[in-house]
């Protein structure tokens, strides 16, 4: 009988974002159908088949860009208009 290895692993970044903390954890776990995933301590996720666009956006979603935080707070201002 062959045995399957699964490979698990896991990444932080630590960040703010919105004016609290964040902490992001990306993941590599090869028994789902898109293995590459980060969760954010402010419940944001995202799903990834590939490797190369995880730990970018996980990055981003921690240190926002200024654009990133102009973008997010006329967001903020157009839902509370509505």
């Amino acid at each position: 009988m062959k045995l399957e290895k699964n490979e698990f692993w896991v990444g932080t970044f630590h960040g703010r974002h919105d004016g609290a903390p964040a902490k992001v954890t990306a993941t590599l776990d090869d028994t789902r159908p898109e293995p590459y995933a980060w969760t954010c301590t402010c419940s944001a996720s995202r799903s990834f088949p590939t490797k190369h666009d995880v730990f970018p956006t996980a990055w981003r979603h921690a240190h926002p860009t200024r654009f990133d935080r102009l973008r997010a707070w006329a967001a903020r201002g157009f839902r509370a208009t509505r």
